[in-house]
Parts: structure tokens; C-alpha cells; sequence
């Protein structure tokens, strides 16, 4: 790597979306596939079982899938900010741009887009990922950063982010983050339990697992809200300020979470007062009639009915015969 008038020159590298990417897609696609397959099999259940499986069965599928997606997503805060700034190191050209900031709980996405993209002779489209998860070094992203020659305001805003800032927002959010994914990961087993425990006849046992994993996918916000206590360093572009909030994955989970709470709470108050509704809901009611009738049910050969069996009578021997 050479410089060229104390400039790095600029080269294409691989980008990662701020909010979906492909890791986030294979996952929706196999929910997507278990659910297609169910609902193939579905005009093989009879009578009103088939709404309530088909009801149990996609709303567990969009828990799961949501619990593992929200893993890849980039988008547990995000912020915005247009700002007139530097486009280059070493340089005094001015462009109008709009910065943002996607933090994830594997690391963040800065993204630069021009207003209009194609200003000072170059087109201004940047979206760049700096992770810090066990297996990636965050100042190891930024290092190479550096060395591709970034847009300043991507490298601004990531330089918070690295261990030698004096913010300490690195350890903050790593922290925050993997205390998170942990804690969504134990949130996944117990939707996994819970799902074996409503297929046997002890339903209470699945609501309770239920609720289990309503408060862990809670636990995960309060540990990764816990960030915001601390003290955040602002980030300013000249008189404007990138402020950041919670995203759309943050409150994705707390919709969902609230709803393992409901159901667990419904599932649990009805084993209590209406278990027959419950039973009738899960498909485990025993219809008695039905089993009478087919335990009653005696099949005859019909030759039997129109013709006696006869056993042989012993002989009576006479005494002369002996």
C-alpha cells in the first residue's frame, strides 16, 4: 500500500447490509421451509384441529425464527445524522452526506451515502461492518480501514468503537452484546423444550417453559439496554449530532417476548379452570364415545351364525365289547 499525494487510494471491498444479510436470510428461509412443509400436510387434519394446529404451529415457528434471526441483524440501535463534513484525510473538500450507525450485537455498520452520490469526482456509497465478535478483532477491522483508505466520517464514528478510545464504548457494547446473544441463545433451548413438553398430556409443564423463555428473551433487553446507563461519548459532524436509539430488533424482541408471556399465562390459567378447552385447543381430547363404540364393535363370521359347531360325544362302550 502506497500513498498517492498523501492520500490512500480507495479500493473495492466486500460490504455487509446494515440490517439483513445473508446469514439473516438462510435462517428465515428454513423457518420459511419447516413452515411450507406443515402447511402441506395440513389438508390431512380434520374438523376444527386443523386452525389450532395451524395456529400453534406458525406462531412457534415465528418465535423461533425471530429469536435466531435477531442474532445476525444489525439494527438494535440506530441513528442518523445529515451533516456537511470532510470527505478525505489530508483533504479540504466539503461534502453533504447522511451518516448512520447500526450497532448489532456482533458489531456495528457505518453508512455513508452522498446527497447526491456522485459529488468531488467519486461516488459516495459506503456501508462498512466492523465486528467484535470472539473470532473477529474490532481494532483489526479498523486497522484495515485505515489502510483501505475509508471515507473519514466511516472512520470517525468506527474509531469510537476501538479500545484505545478513551470512551470506552467498545467494552461497553461487547460486553452489553454478548451477555445478549447468550442469554437469546438460552431463550432458544427453552422454546425448544417447550414445544416437546406440549406434546405430551401435561400441558401446564410447556407454559411454564413458555414463560421461561418470555423472561430470558427479557433478560437479553435489559442486558444489552444496560449500555445506555453508561456514559456515551457524543459523536458530532461540525454542529450536527448522530443520536441513536433503540431499533427495530430491540423492539421485535420485546413484542415477542410479551407474547410468550401471554401464552404461557393463558396456557397455565386454563389448565387450571378449563382444561377440556386446553386439551381441545393441543388436539389430546379423548373422544369416550368413539372409543366405546369401536372397543364394542365384534366382528362374527357369518357362518358361524347360520351353522351350530358340534362337539363329538365320547362313545359309550359296551360291557360285551371289552
Amino acid at each position: 500500500m502506497t500513498l498517492f499525494n498523501g492520500i490512500y487510494p480507495f479500493y473495492l471491498q466486500q460490504r455487509k447490509v446494515a440490517v439483513f444479510d445473508v446469514s439473516t436470510i438462510i435462517v428465515i428461509v428454513v423457518f420459511l421451509t419447516f413452515a411450507c412443509s406443515f402447511l402441506l400436510i395440513i389438508p390431512g387434519i380434520r374438523g376444527r384441529a386443523r386452525l389450532y394446529w395451524t395456529l400453534r404451529v406458525l406462531l412457534s415457528l415465528l418465535v423461533g425464527v425471530v429469536i435466531v434471526a435477531v442474532q445476525y441483524t444489525g439494527d438494535w440501535e440506530t441513528g442518523w445524522v445529515k451533516a456537511n463534513t470532510s470527505y478525505k484525510s489530508f483533504s479540504h473538500a466539503l461534502v453533504d452526506a447522511d451518516i448512520g450507525l447500526h450497532v448489532g450485537l456482533g458489531g456495528v455498520n457505518v453508512t455513508l451515502m452522498g446527497n447526491p452520490v456522485n459529488q468531488v469526482n467519486e461516488t459516495i456509497d459506503y456501508n462498512e461492518h466492523f465486528a467484535w465478535s470472539f473470532d473477529a478483532d474490532y481494532d483489526h477491522s479498523y486497522s484495515e480501514g485505515l489502510e483501505r483508505g475509508l471515507p473519514r466520517p466511516i472512520l470517525y464514528v468506527a474509531e469510537k468503537f476501538t479500545t484505545q478510545n478513551p470512551c470506552s464504548m467498545s467494552k461497553q457494547y461487547r460486553i452489553s452484546s454478548h451477555y445478549a446473544s447468550a442469554t437469546l441463545w438460552v431463550a432458544f433451548c427453552t422454546w425448544l423444550i417447550s414445544n416437546m413438553l406440549f406434546s405430551m398430556p401435561v400441558l401446564v409443564y410447556g407454559g411454564y417453559m413458555l414463560l421461561v423463555t418470555g423472561a430470558f428473551m427479557i433478560f437479553s433487553l435489559l442486558s444489552f439496554s444496560t449500555v445506555r446507563n453508561s456514559l456515551i461519548c457524543p459523536i458530532h459532524f461540525g454542529t450536527a449530532t448522530l443520536h441513536i436509539s433503540y431499533g427495530g430488533s430491540f423492539w421485535l424482541i420485546l413484542a415477542i417476548g410479551l407474547l410468550c408471556f401471554v401464552a404461557g399465562i393463558t396456557v397455565v390459567a386454563l389448565h387450571y379452570f378449563n382444561l377440556d378447552l386446553l386439551k381441545t385447543f393441543f388436539d389430546l381430547r379423548e373422544d369416550n364415545t368413539e372409543e366405546y363404540q369401536e372397543m364394542t364393535e365384534v366382528y362374527v363370521n357369518s357362518h358361524f351364525l347360520n351353522k351350530g359347531l358340534c362337539l363329538p360325544q365320547p362313545s359309550k362302550l359296551s360291557p360285551n365289547s371289552i
